[in-house]
């Protein structure tokens, strides 16, 4: 018997104690019978109603928690363009420095910062860009 079939099962019973009441008692007791036995039937939908507000507020409060951990993109269009700029403005004084002190190997050790950075800037504002998968939370592995 499920929670809900031993829940009708319940006010099946009460409301035959009440109806059985009522033929020993008199119609006089009727009144006060009916008022007792809807007295229980409203506990019984409050309590319902109850349960279910309090499993709806714990549902949203693992969601607003599940949602607080997850990163969120907050970069605009103009972020990325303007982080993309300043890069690129960056690149010309860091490449000049870079080749006139060590010629070709300071080049390239400036090109592979300027190239690090950018790449760091896109995952973290996309983070599926290159085609990594996050591992899944409910089997543990890696996802094909």
């Amino acid at each position: 018997m499920t929670g809900m079939d031993a829940r009708d099962a319940d006010l099946k019973r009460e409301l035959d104690a009440t109806l059985h009441a009522r033929r020993d008692l008199g119609e006089e007791y009727e009144p006060a019978l009916v008022e007792s036995f809807l007295e229980k039937v409203d506990q019984r939908i409050d309590g319902a109603v109850e349960r279910r507000v309090r499993r709806q507020l714990a549902e949203q409060q693992m969601q607003t928690a599940r949602d607080s951990r997850s990163p969120r993109v907050t970069d605009s269009w103009g972020e990325r363009f303007g982080f993309a700029i300043v890069s690129l403005v960056l690149a010309v004084p860091l490449s000049a420095i870079g080749g006139g002190v060590a010629r070709l190997p300071g080049l390239l050790v400036a090109w592979a910062g300027i190239v690090g950075v950018n790449v760091v800037q896109a995952l973290r504002t996309n983070p599926n860009l290159f085609g990594r998968r996050r591992s899944s939370s409910q089997d543990g592995g890696w996802e094909d």
